[in-house]
This record gives C-alpha cells, structure tokens and sequence, in this order.
C-alpha cells in the first residue's frame, strides 16, 4: 500500500486550521492546508527554505493574514483577528529584545502594558527569570548577554502573558551548535513543564526530530508527511520526506516477478534485495530506499540473518571508504556497481575488519527497504 499524508486528527483540537492558502500575488505560497494541533502539544513545521513554513506560523499568529480558509484556537475563530487580539506568545530567530532596556524590563514589557501593579509586575519577572535559569541577570542589558542568554530572555517575556500558543520562529538557528543543542532540550522541558501549546519553525532536522511530539513536513506549500519523529524517520510517507530527513539511499530499481506478493522483490543492477512489493506491477519501475544503518555485516562464509530479510545470506561488496564520525564509521559499499553508504559502530568495523579495498559480505533486512513509484531523486 502507498502511504498518504494523514494532516488532520480526529481528536478534539486546540488549534484547527482548515483549508487554508495564501497567496503573494500570482505566487500560492500555501495551497489547501489543514491541519490540528492538540492542547499541550508540541508541534514542529520542517522543511527547506522557501516550503511555506514561515508563512503557515504566520498566518496562524495573524501577521500574513490568510487568502481563503480558517484557523480556529480553543474553539474560537481567529481568521480575521489582527495578530493584539490573538493569544499566542512569539519567540523570533533575532531575539528581538529592546537594548536600551533592561533584562527585567524586556520581561515586564507585556505586563507593564496592561497596567498590573509594580508588585505584581516585579514578582511575575523574577518567577520567569527563574524559570529560565537566568534569576541574577534582571540589571543587565540584552548587549551584556551571550546569545543563548538572550533567546532565554526573549522566551521568558514571549511567555510573561501565559499565552495559550507559544509560537517559536526558528529560535536556535542563529546560536552555536553547542548552545543550540543545550537549549533544545532547556526549550522542550520548559514546554512541559508549562503544558503551552507549541509551534516551532526550523529547517533542521535534528532540532525536530528531538523536541517535537509532532513533524509537520512540507514543500512547496503543501504538507507532505504528519507523524511523529519515529514515524516520519522510520516510515517516510515520499521521497522527498525520505530524502529531506536523514541520510538514505536511493536505488533506481525494478520490480521483480509478478509483484503484489510480500516474497517478491526488487533488483537494482545486479543486486536483488527482497521486500514488500504488494501494489506494486511485476516490471515496474520504482525508488528504493535504505538507511545507511539499517545494512549489516555477516561474518564470511556464513548466512548469519540480519533478519527475515536474508535468506539468501546476503551479498558481497567492496569496501571504497571509510569515513571516521566518532562513534561511528559511514562505509561506501560497491555491489555490482550499486553504490550503497552503510553506518556502523567502530567496534564493528574493527571486528570485520572494515577497510577501504576489503570485501565485506553486507544484507539488507526486507523490512528495512521501503519502495516508492518513480525515479529517485536527481536521477
């Protein structure tokens, strides 16, 4: 059976958008979307620049006010309501904090418009700055601050209003790797912690695939793939999400025999790898995809499994590569002239004795190979 996006939940949602498309002139940058977000969740939008991405966050937060369709929060429609009378929070990639102002200040800036008492104020302020660790930098100005301390700030006075939607426009793409990978897990905690409905824009799929409960997966204004990180990196729904997520090899491959039966399978030159055929024709031409880590090595002259997938005891290939990634080794594998990258711990590749110019006997479990209709991408 060929996957379809599942976009919607049949559960009851906080946020539901319906049919929502925008348009720049003659450019659609959003065709047709709909999609629920549930209360508490956390939600990421992924995909290459250009995807529509920003502009879904947007129109949600009532700054690129949709062409055609609705968005509903909490039961109320939001569609035509300017970005002051919709309740959501925003954290933007700048940080957008006011330097001339304070730390506490940047923080009571909300609180402060609504006219609360300085006490109220003040005690609302040191409760934040406590909740994203930063309880001493209340005198310091945003210019005194690292940039992982500002997105801090720029996230405590994003929630000062207790939003009901926390909207986050790819927060961490402008801090070092060290700090953005130290935030992320502070970000996802401090949303759990809270409860908040969360979106969150980023291109880095890393960042969703560690802090989302939910990928949103889109190109050229439509949404590919909805699921959860497993599903979306384990079961991807096209090629596209299948190339955009991780790293995968793509064979351009035929069908084998009359297809249609699970015991069928496909050949790609001259290697033959078994896997579920079933809607597919006996001849046809087809993508396959396997991830590098999913290919495992058999001890010579033995049909050791890797699983249902090798009864034929795999196949032998020459070792081109061996590229050095810490903890493991990415190992580029000639069969018959298919060219296949494979990712292994050092232990293993030490223990086969996994050199460039060896020969290693490799398989592929059938469950680990997933066919899609069409040519792979760049072919």
């Amino acid at each position: 059976m060929r996957p379809m996006p599942s976009n919607t939940s049949s559960n009851d949602s906080y946020l539901r958008i319906r049919r929502l498309t925008k348009k720049f002139g003659e450019f659609t940058a959003l065709a047709d979307i709909s999609l629920d977000v549930l209360e508490g969740e956390f939600v990421c939008f992924l995909g290459p620049s250009g995807c529509g991405k920003t502009t879904l966050l947007r129109a949600i937060a009532g700054l690129d006010i949709q062409s055609a369709g609705t968005v509903e929060q909490a039961g109320a429609d939001i569609s035509a309501l300017p970005p002051s009378e919709r309740d959501f929070g925003i954290v933007f990639q700048s940080y957008a904090l006011f330097p001339n102002m304070t730390v506490a200040r940047n923080v009571a800036y909300g609180l402060e418009s609504q006219k609360r008492s300085r006490a109220e104020v003040r005690n609302r302020v040191r409760e934040l700055l406590d909740l994203v660790g930063l309880p001493d930098q209340g005198d310091k100005y945003p210019a005194q601050l690292s940039g992982g301390q500002q997105q801090r700030i720029a996230l405590a006075r994003a929630i000062a209003m207790s939003p009901g939607l926390l909207l986050l426009d790819e927060p961490l793409s402008a801090l070092d790797a060290k700090v953005r990978a130290r935030l992320r897990y502070e970000v996802k905690a401090l949303q759990r912690r809270l409860g908040i409905t969360t979106i969150m824009v980023t291109h880095d799929q890393e960042e969703a695939l560690t802090m989302a409960d939910r990928i949103v997966v889109m190109n050229h204004g439509v949404i590919e793939q909805v699921g959860s990180p497993t599903d979306i990196y384990r079961e991807p729904a096209s090629v596209f999400v299948a190339d955009f997520i991780g790293t995968m090899n793509f064979l351009a491959a035929e069908v084998a025999g009359d297809g249609g039966a699970r015991d069928r399978g496909i050949r790609a030159g001259g290697l033959a790898l078994a896997c579920d055929t079933s809607g597919y024709s006996g001849g046809e031409r087809v993508t396959a995809a396997i991830r590098p880590e999913d290919i495992v090595l058999l001890d010579s002259g033995s049909a050791e499994a890797a699983g249902p997938a090798s009864p034929d005891g795999g196949f032998d290939a020459r070792v081109g590569y061996v590229e050095f990634l810490g903890s493991f080794a990415r190992v580029e594998l000639d069969c018959e002239g298919v060219r296949l990258l494979m990712d292994l711990s050092m232990a293993r590749a030490q223990h086969f004795g996994v050199t460039e110019g060896s020969t290693v006997r490799a398989a592929v479990p059938r469950e680990a190979v997933r066919i899609y209709a069409g040519a792979p991408p760049d072919a």
